[in-house]
């Protein structure tokens, strides 16, 4: 199991993260992503790769 975070004063909102994911993790709130879902998260680390700012971090629980 894995806890994604997302920092959002860092998040540009770019929706990459959420276009990238394979299990939907991520949706937008706000503006912001949001990781709705991070029990799906298989720590592909797609979205670490494409988020500009270095939002997401995914840590092994």
């Amino acid at each position: 199991m894995y806890l994604v975070s997302v920092d959002v004063s860092k998040c540009e909102g770019c929706e990459e993260c959420a276009n990238v994911c394979p299990n939907s993790v991520f949706q937008m709130v706000d503006g912001k992503s949001d990781p709705h879902q991070a029990s799906e998260c298989v720590f592909c680390e797609s979205c670490i790769g494409v988020c500009p700012s270095g939002a997401i971090t995914i840590t092994e629980m």
